[in-house]
C-alpha cells in the first residue's frame, strides 16, 4: 500500500524556503505513528528540511544527482525506482515534496492529509485531490489551543 502523508493548508500550501509554515505538535505525533516501522520517501529538498534521520523508518530519497550520498539512506533517481527500494513492504509511505506528491498521486492508494484550517504564503504546494478519483473515509477535528495556533482536521482519502 503506497500512502501519500501529508500537512496542508487550506489553499493546499506545505512550505516555503524549506520549512514548514505552521508547528501542530499532535501532527507530529500522528507522522511519528504511522510511519514509524515502514520506508518513507521523499524528495532531496525534504529530506534535508528534516531535523535529521527519522528513528525506525527507512530512508529513501529521490533526487537527479547521480553522485548524492547520504549515510543510512537509500538513494534513487526516480519515483518508481523508490518505490522498488522500499522492497515489498506492506505501507509504503510518501512524505513530500510537492512534486513528489503530484508525481505519486497516480500510484497512491490513499492519502493521509491534514489540513490547516488557514491559508499561507507559499513556495510548496499540495496537489489538488479530485473527489471524482479519491473518496474521504474520515474526517477528524481539531480545534485550535494552547499548543495549537491553528484548528486543523486529520483526512483520510482512498482511491475509488
Amino acid at each position: 500500500m503506497i500512502i501519500l502523508i501529508a500537512a496542508a493548508a487550506e489553499n493546499n500550501a506545505l512550505g516555503k524556503d524549506n520549512d514548514l509554515l505552521w508547528h501542530l505538535p499532535d501532527d507530529f505525533k500522528r507522522f511519528k505513528k504511522l510511519t514509524s516501522g515502514h520506508p518513507i520517501i521523499m524528495g532531496r529538498k525534504t529530506f534535508e528540511s528534516l531535523p535529521g534521520m527519522l528513528p525506525k523508518r527507512t530512508h529513501i530519497i529521490i533526487t537527479r544527482q547521480d553522485d548524492y550520498f547520504k549515510e543510512g539512506c537509500l538513494i534513487a533517481n526516480s519515483l518508481e525506482q523508490a518505490v522498488e527500494l522500499a522492497g515489498t513492504s506492506a505501507k509504503i509511505f510518501i512524505i513530500g515534496g510537492g512534486e513528489i506528491y503530484t508525481q505519486s498521486l497516480k500510484i497512491a492508494d490513499s492519502i493521509e492529509l491534514t489540513r490547516v484550517h488557514a491559508n499561507f504564503e507559499a513556495d510548496t504546494f499540495f496537489p489538488e485531490i479530485d473527489t471524482e478519483q479519491w473518496e474521504l473515509v474520515d474526517n477528524e477535528q481539531h480545534e485550535a489551543d494552547e499548543k495549537h495556533t491553528y484548528s486543523f482536521s486529520y483526512l483520510t482519502y482512498v482511491k475509488k
